[in-house]
């Protein structure tokens, strides 16, 4: 099978990659890091412009339409990964995972819903950002353990309960709330999603940033009152898991555009760098470092590019099994070469590289909590062992 990207792929990578280059340099980066706007400004609508937000949201909606995978199954589309792989070159601080991948995903399953289209058309338009907050304290990545509870009334429902760790929950305008109406804690059945203007009296949020210097909130609902059209959804297990999973798909390419860049830092950085009178690239020995380095990425590359064709496909039975082993491993693999990655860069830099100054810090960084993401490595083979074994 051909992987190359189509020249309209390509054009939009060399455009995005030139903006990103010239306008997000790594010292707007760390200014961004110190100010208290984690909502990237006026790039989001730079974004918005170039159509960027409207990639897997159907043109009935504002969006781009319908496009495929790289299998031309499925609605996850090497578009995505080219945006993601963008963020990751350039340490972009935004929420577009949070807002297009995550929650556009959810929306999408629910379009027929005029609420969730007219999300989606504010999505596509650069208007709102929106946070997916499904997860819980105890369910540490478990998505089925939803412990908020929804209790119906005369009117609609009273939401009660926490959630933790919600991307970029600091800066959405809406929220897309996962909460129990039935069954017991850990049932994947009685999970239902609701709309949330981030302003509802009853909704509490406490951002804060996190130590790759993106940002994310926990939520408390105290006596949450929302209409009975709040609820987007009363089946919402098997749309949440189909959101995290094209949000593992994302992440993966967004490591894969990090993993490249400190690649390049890396080898430029031994061309420069002498010891003994030489530089250090001509030692051997960190040489086979250096392409130790470059496999690990390759090697990343090319699972993600599988778990971007298997994210996006159609529903059946086969299919959704094949889906979930695949995403598990390419989480597990991707976040073991993240790692191998960022320890080797910064070890080949030396004391320089950990500290702030340089970007080799920064992305090995972002790259550890890339996988600790949706369940680190670790879990993800644990995952990947049981869906073999049933």
């Amino acid at each position: 099978m051909e992987f190359s990207l189509a020249e309209e792929q390509q054009q939009m990578q060399d455009s995005l990659r030139r903006y990103l280059e010239k306008s997000y340099t790594f010292d707007d980066h760390r200014a961004q890091l110190k100010s208290s706007d984690k909502s990237t400004g006026i790039h989001w609508q730079a974004f918005a412009e170039f159509g960027l937000l409207g990639i897997g949201i159907p043109d009935d909606c504002g969006g781009l339409g319908d496009t495929t995978s790289v299998s031309g199954e499925g609605v996850f589309s090497e578009d995505t990964m080219i945006v993601m792989a963008s963020i990751g070159r350039s340490l972009m601080v935004t929420p577009y995972l949070a807002t297009v991948v995550l929650c556009g995903s959810v929306l999408r399953q629910l379009k027929t819903n005029i609420d969730c289209a007219a999300a989606l058309a504010a999505i596509a338009a650069g208007e709102k950002k929106m946070a997916l907050a499904t997860y819980e304290r105890q369910g540490r990545y478990q998505l089925s353990h939803v412990a908020t509870t929804a209790t119906l009334t005369a009117d609609g429902y009273i939401l009660s309960g926490t959630k933790t760790v919600v991307i970029h929950g600091d800066v959405a305008d809406s929220l897309v709330i996962s909460a129990r109406i039935k069954n017991t804690v850990s049932d994947k059945q009685g999970i239902a999603l609701f709309l949330v203007d981030k302003n509802t009296p009853g909704l509490t949020v406490r951002g804060y940033a996190t130590n790759d210097g993106m940002s994310a909130a926990d939520l408390s609902f105290a006596a949450l009152h929302l209409p009975a059209a709040a609820m987007i959804s009363d089946d919402g297990y098997p749309i949440l898991e189909r959101a995290i999973g094209y949000g593992i798909a994302a992440l993966c390419a967004e490591a894969v555009g990090a993993m490249e860049a400190l690649n390049e830092q890396t080898l430029e950085y031994s061309k420069n760098r002498k010891q003994f009178g030489v530089a250090i690239g001509t030692f051997q020995a960190l040489q086979h470092r250096m392409v130790d380095m470059f496999i690990a990425t390759e090697q990343a590359r090319s699972i993600t590019i599988l778990v971007a064709l298997k994210a996006g496909s159609r529903d059946d039975e086969q299919r959704d099994d094949e889906r979930r082993k695949v995403i598990a491993a390419a989480k597990a693999l991707v976040g073991q070469s993240a790692r191998y990655v960022g320890q080797q860069a910064v070890q080949l830099h030396g004391g320089m590289g950990v500290v702030d100054e340089l970007a080799i810090s920064h992305y090995f960084k972002r790259l550890t909590a890339i996988d600790m993401t949706f369940g680190d490595s670790h879990y993800q083979r644990g995952q990947l062992g049981e869906l073999l074994a049933a």
